[in-house]
């Protein structure tokens, strides 16, 4: 560029990251207070504070990118070529090492921080007040047993399946005798800790209860193990949120936590394994 020419410096870079800072601030703010349903779980506190850290340091990234992007524009738009410094790889190098580097230390280190807490203690040994309830899916349904008074739940054989006995219980087994098994509706106490046993029949389903922020995978050959505390009495969805086949719309269940004199109530009117004739 000759000297003396003043450069043209088009406002739309500004233009564009300003509107976009807006935006973002804006979505944030709705986002944060607005996008999660109802909390229902002891847990469920830490996940809202890692999605909202989330929310706002990747939005804040989102936002100082268009920032700097507009920038840009506007120094350099009216140029006719970039200074040489600025092509260079050695500074397109440090910049992008910058990011690297923030990105590591305030989304990963963050989430690092507030999500390894959460994932030990829902993933971790279950308290020894917890009642056990083994959850099982197939297409298109849950399978909900407890164990019954025994406390053991009994043993299941894939060869024993029949449509009156999803889960292919051994009446055999004399643990098998007083469980208790219905279908895509479990009942469970509020403020006593639940383990919840997952478990698959034929494929990939996923176990979504979006009040108690519990989202797991149910995996064909693999029992997953994890406890959670219900703090509000409700009737939730059981939903699956993995694409499972043709009725996977369908496939959807009830989480009715209640009192525990109600708990106790239920259970002991529900007929086991035995009683049904098995």
């Amino acid at each position: 560029m000759e000297a003396g020419v003043r450069r043209r410096r088009p406002v739309e870079g500004y233009f564009l990251a300003l509107s976009m800072w807006a935006f973002a601030i804006v979505a944030i703010a709705v986002g944060v207070q607005r996008w999660l349903p109802p909390l229902a779980s002891e847990h469920g506190a830490g996940i809202d504070r890692m999605l909202n850290y989330l929310l706002v340091t990747v939005g804040a990234f989102f936002v100082t990118g268009h920032v700097v992007l507009g920038y840009f524009v506007w120094r350099f738009g009216g140029q006719e070529r970039i200074s040489h410094r600025m092509a260079s790889a050695r500074t397109e190098r440090r910049w992008s090492l910058v990011v690297v580097i923030a990105m590591a230390l305030v989304a990963e280190g963050g989430v690092m921080v507030l999500g390894l807490p959460v994932w030990g203690k829902l993933y971790g040994a279950a308290p020894a007040e917890a009642i056990t309830v083994d959850l099982t899916g197939e297409q298109f349904a849950w399978n909900v047993r407890y164990p019954g008074k025994d406390g053991t739940f009994g043993r299941t054989d894939p060869k024993l399946i029949y449509d009156d006995n999803p889960l292919g219980l051994d009446s055999s087994d004399p643990a098998s005798k007083d469980d208790i098994v219905r279908l895509s509706r479990a009942f469970v106490p509020v403020n006593r800790p639940v383990r919840i046993r997952l478990r698959s029949k034929d494929t990939l389903h996923n176990l979504f209860l979006p009040n108690l922020r519990v989202k797991q995978d149910a995996v064909p050959g693999m029992t997953v193990d994890f406890w959670l505390l219900p703090t509000q009495q409700g009737e939730f969805e059981i939903a699956c949120a993995e694409l499972c086949g043709f009725g996977h719309f369908q496939m959807r269940g009830i989480f009715k936590v209640v009192t525990q004199q109600e708990f106790d109530k239920w259970l002991s009117e529900e007929s086991t394994f035995a009683q049904s004739g098995q």
